[in-house]
């Protein structure tokens, strides 16, 4: 056994467990954060406002968080398919 199938063998084992916790982790941020656009806004319609919204505090935080998991999900399924 050569030096380098020990952590690919790792890396095989741990990593659909990583894509289960990050995947359910992003649906659960994209639950959170607040629908701006309703269905009317969907179909052309004007939502009900037309006032600009600027996130902040914890709407801000789950935002980043949102396209930080997204990224990492991205990438632990490229790093799937690669192995």
């Amino acid at each position: 056994m050569s030096a380098n199938v020990g952590p690919m063998l790792t890396l095989t084992n741990i990593l659909p467990w990583v894509q289960l916790v990050v995947s359910v982790a992003l649906i659960g941020l994209i639950l959170f954060q607040r629908n701006e656009a309703g269905l009317d806004a969907a179909f052309g319609g004007s939502g009900g406002s037309s006032v600009a919204h600027t996130k902040r505090g914890l709407e801000k935080t789950f935002f980043i968080a949102t396209i930080i998991l997204a990224v990492l999900f991205v990438v632990t399924a490229i790093l799937s398919l690669l192995i």
